[in-house]
């Protein structure tokens, strides 16, 4: 398999890796990269497998003090620039009970593919030979797009490979093995995943967030019955996203909120997500949608309606209004995200103090007519005409 350690040559971090390793023996690239360098496909990671102690290759790779995610598992991540190596050593796994995390205990890495969440997975690529190993059907399920657990106790051992594989039907396009899709619907059935954590759970719901397509990998989540909690609706998602700016706010969390079927804030506590990310999700469910809105609407009425909501809500509210013919909803979510919120003064408090005005409410209460004003462009931008407006206004005076 020359013509594979080639294509991983071509990657940057790949040539580092396979320079690293030279001379070693025992290393191999594993799993989902080995997987996407047979499919003509770029790996987003690189996981990497040594028949023995890490510390050697991590060392190579240049990492003083590497971090050790789970020294029980020997297990390391190195990360040098824009490359991340994530390193394990070769290992069999048990499971006490089913849903908890296993024990561990030193194995070749024959033995160490038996334990990978489906065939396609289990691939490893010896740096130093070339030679590629792979547990039983791995070729033939990749070459026909088929996903197969590699025994029938997959599920019950680790329940959260249920989230996986809906996440790999997604990402690669490929259908469940009737047998694995079999033993998934009776996995859930059967209440598998009650045994899992939360936190678990939602690391697994994050990571489908993060897919490349994360509306197909929750659809697959629901066809799986993982997630009674969602509705992906992807027309919907996708709409928001567009309104979304780029560079801002969570796209992710934009996503989820979409895809819920009810509020879920304290579903989203158990998942362990934060309570700011749990504030922007819930500002999402909870902001209006805009297809009532018209676009002739007052900036500055606008302004009182949208005025401190994350952008991932606005987006949102905005997506709401499916109409086919001139989406005023969007229309609406555009103006305000690409243009309203931006809008400022060039006067201060400390101004209206200097000109007289006492300190009070009476003085906020001014800054925001002149900025309603400026909205609206009855006000310009200079500084001079927003400072003659609010010393104009009487005490206590609000726009309307």
């Amino acid at each position: 398999m020359d013509d594979l350690r080639q294509r991983l040559r071509k990657l940057p971090c790949g040539r580092r890796l396979l320079d690293a390793a030279a001379g070693m023996g025992g290393v191999h690239l594993v799993g989902g990269a080995v997987r996407d360098l047979l499919l003509g496909r770029v790996p987003p990671e690189l996981d990497v497998v040594v028949e023995g102690d890490v510390g050697e290759l991590a060392k190579r790779l240049g990492a003083a003090a590497p971090a050790v995610a789970h020294e029980r598992f020997g297990t390391a991540t190195v990360r040098d620039g824009d490359c991340r190596w994530d390193l394990a050593a070769a290992r069999a796994e048990t499971y006490a009970r089913p849903g908890t995390l296993p024990e561990v205990s030193p194995v070749a890495i024959e033995q160490d593919l038996r334990r990978r969440d489906v065939t396609v997975n289990a691939l490893a690529l010896d740096l130093g030979s070339g030679e590629l190993r792979e547990a039983p059907h791995a070729l033939e399920d990749l070459a026909a797009g088929r996903l197969r657990v590699l025994h029938d106790a997959s599920f019950v051992d680790d329940p959260t490979r249920l989230w996986r594989i809906a996440r790999y039907a997604a990402r690669l396009g490929f259908a469940l093995e009737e047998h694995t899709a079999r033993l998934a619907r009776d996995a859930v059935r059967t209440g598998a995943l009650e045994a899992v954590s939360g936190a678990r759970i939602g690391n697994e719901l994050r990571l489908a967030l993060t897919e490349p397509d994360p509306v197909g990998a929750l659809e697959a989540a629901v066809a799986l019955a993982l997630a009674p909690w969602l509705a992906p609706d992807r027309a919907l998602a996708q709409r928001a996203l567009e309104l979304l700016p780029a560079g801002e706010g969570r796209r992710d969390l934009l996503v989820l909120a979409a895809s819920l079927a009810t509020p879920a804030d304290e579903l989203l506590a158990d998942l362990q997500f934060t309570a700011a990310e749990r504030a922007i999700v819930r500002a999402c469910r909870e902001t209006p949608a805009l297809d009532g809105a018209p676009a002739s609407r007052l900036p500055s009425e606008l302004a009182r309606e949208l005025r401190g909501r994350p952008p991932e809500a606005v987006a949102l509210a905005g997506a709401r209004d499916a109409g086919a013919a001139g989406a005023v909803g969007a229309a609406v979510a555009r103006r305000w995200l690409e243009e309203l919120r931006h809008v400022g003064l060039q006067i201060t408090g400390d101004d209206l103090r200097a000109a007289g005005i006492a300190e009070g409410p009476d003085l906020g209460r001014r800054l925001q007519a002149v900025l309603d004003l400026r909205l609206d462009g009855a006000v310009g931008a200079d500084r001079e005409a927003q400072l003659a407006a609010a010393l104009a206004l009487e005490p206590g005076a609000e726009t309307t």
